[in-house]
């Protein structure tokens, strides 16, 4: 018989390595769980912020940070929240007129008046709108941080709140004296009436030393006071005339 012919083998092809995953290194992992809190904690804060501007559309602020602070200072604060049907209309209109102007006219930032105020070289032209954000949720003094908080939160109020509500909750939380806040306790405080008795030049003065009113006063006005009162009489009567008032009105 014939010797059969062995074939010989053939050899089995290498098995092909799979690529090693390569670990992250100990800072990429570092920076990426940084990365994780540092989101997680900004959209926790906008959470916040957009919660307490919610709360805030419907119930009163209890108490703020500002009056917190001159409580502590002087001992007691005086503080009597009043719905806006219960505020002199012309209250309301001599606050727009002395403060805020084109307060119907503006989202929270009156940017002409703050590009009038750059090119002056002067601070100043904080709309109502600013000054409520301030008031309710922020602290006062020159900060920068603050400014920037500020004018973020502005215009997410004005998204949230009517003008009116605005209005009300800044002419309720507003300081008249030292650690006098509110219209009504102003009214109380200066002229013995309450804030829906409260006439013209009576409004108009409480409205003249909102800017300082720890160094102005309502009820002995300076000469300064006096000037700046008629100014505001004049101008509130002004924006009910040419419709600047009809936001916070209807």
């Amino acid at each position: 018989m014939a010797e059969r012919k062995k074939t010989p083998k053939k050899k089995a092809a290498p098995k092909k390595r799979s690529p090693r995953k390569t670990q992250p290194s100990v800072i990429a992992q570092a920076w990426r769980k940084l990365c994780r809190v540092v989101w997680g904690a900004c959209f926790a804060a906008l959470g916040l912020v957009l919660l307490a501007t919610l709360i805030y559309a419907v119930v009163p602020p209890p108490v703020t940070p500002y009056m917190l602070s001159e409580r502590s200072r002087v001992g007691s604060i005086k503080y009597d929240w009043t719905p806006m049907e219960q505020i002199a209309p012309v209250m309301a209109r001599s606050a727009v007129a002395a403060e805020d102007a084109n307060f119907c006219l503006h989202w929270g930032l009156d940017v002409d008046a703050i590009r009038d105020a750059m090119d002056r070289g002067r601070g100043g032209a904080s709309t109502i709108s600013q000054q409520v954000i301030k008031n309710a949720y922020l602290w006062h003094g020159r900060s920068w941080l603050r400014k920037a908080m500020e004018a973020l939160w502005t215009p997410l109020s004005e998204a949230v709140w009517t003008k009116r509500r605005i209005l009300e909750i800044y002419l309720n939380i507003a300081e008249f004296d030292e650690g006098v806040f509110g219209v009504q306790a102003a009214a109380r405080h200066y002229f013995g009436v309450d804030a829906a008795n409260l006439n013209a030049t009576q409004a108009a003065r409480l409205a003249a030393i909102l800017p300082a009113p720890k160094s102005r006063s309502a009820s002995n006005p300076s000469p300064y006071v006096r000037q700046r009162t008629s100014a505001i009489i004049s101008g509130a009567r002004t924006i009910a005339a040419d419709g600047r008032a009809d936001c916070f009105e209807n």
